[in-house]
């Protein structure tokens, strides 16, 4: 009889996580180790994180990839119930979406070639008179970079190929773009030339975003990613997948 109770308490919980609604997930498949494709499958941290919080809170986690200048439309639109995708928190951002709590520190980072790492090793030599820095145009980074690298000369690129590919045939000294492009370098081995300082410039709060109407999901989300942290869940995924020590300024 035991057995037999144990047996359809199985079979009741599994009706249960079958007929969930999914927690559909909206995610920029485009920005390693955080997220990206592996042959058909969306992997990395915001992958990893989603089915943890989807598996917490009862609902399997459906990772729907789009831009990620579209993400949140789509979220006001209804059609994703959550944004996982390195997002960081800004005033702005937070006017038009309920962010729930940060839970990744990120910010911009500089990136040498390793035969340079004698001249800029330091976090003082970005500041260098007459660096020449690039930056990915109309980012974070470029912004920062004018703002406080007065004395360098700024050069900006379409994209992070285009600035890596500057800084590997000496262009420029240094290519400033925000921590996912520094975490990539240290597990991928199609940059064995290139090195990130590992120092944030600025500091940035990656958090998941939900609509500002749902603060039900909100809370029932930010209990799950309490518990993640508890159990160790969210420091594995994050190990897992950003292999380095990060220094804080």
């Amino acid at each position: 009889m035991k057995r037999l109770l144990m047996l359809l308490c199985s079979m009741a919980l599994f009706g249960a996580a079958a007929y969930a609604d999914p927690l559909r997930v909206g995610v920029a498949p485009d920005r390693p180790p955080l997220a990206y494709y592996d042959g058909e499958r969306i992997v990395g941290v915001e992958a990893d994180s989603a089915r943890a919080l989807g598996e917490i809170i009862g609902r399997p986690a459906q990772l729907l990839a789009m831009p990620f200048d579209g993400l949140l439309e789509a979220l006001q639109a209804g059609r994703i119930d959550i944004i996982m995708s390195g997002m960081s928190y800004t005033p702005e951002r937070a006017q038009q979406v309920t962010f729930l709590d940060p839970y990744l520190q990120a910010g911009q980072m500089a990136i040498m070639r390793i035969d340079s790492v004698a001249r800029f090793g330091q976090p003082w030599s970005v500041f260098r008179e007459d660096t020449r820095v690039g930056v990915e145009a109309a980012t974070t980074g470029e912004d920062w970079a004018r703002a406080e690298l007065t004395a360098a000369q700024i050069t900006p690129f379409k994209d992070v190929a285009a600035g890596l590919a500057a800084l590997r045939a000496g262009s420029i000294d240094l290519f400033v773009h925000d921590a996912p492009t520094s975490w990539l370098l240290a597990t991928s081995d199609d940059y064995p030339d290139l090195i990130s300082q590992y120092h944030f410039l600025t500091e940035e709060q990656l958090a998941w975003a939900v609509r500002s109407d749902a603060p039900a999901l909100a809370a029932e989300l930010n209990r799950a990613l309490a518990t993640m942290r508890a159990n160790g869940t969210l420091e594995y995924i994050i190990d897992r997948w950003i292999p380095v020590t990060v220094e804080v300024p």
